[in-house]
């Protein structure tokens, strides 16, 4: 199971709805506002590295509100 962090920037005073949008995507495990330089954080889970990004770019991307995403993969060393 490959696992990552989405880092999201969203469009003023979008943040609470785009994190509750993306919480109901399946394959995302958590999905909250946040303070700083990023508005929402997701946790996501995948099979492969390639559904991970189809994840991101149909699913997650799509949501109305967000301007960026930086996707963060777990490493476990």
């Amino acid at each position: 199971m490959v696992q990552a962090y989405i880092l999201i920037q969203t469009d003023v005073g979008r943040a609470a709805t785009v994190a509750q949008a993306i919480a109901g995507i399946e394959g995302v495990a958590l999905a909250e506002d946040v303070t700083g330089p990023y508005d929402v954080i997701a946790r996501v889970e995948a099979p492969t590295v390639d559904e991970l990004g189809k994840l991101v770019i149909a699913k997650i991307q799509d949501v109305e509100g967000i301007t960026r995403t930086l996707t963060c993969t777990v490493v476990h060393v």
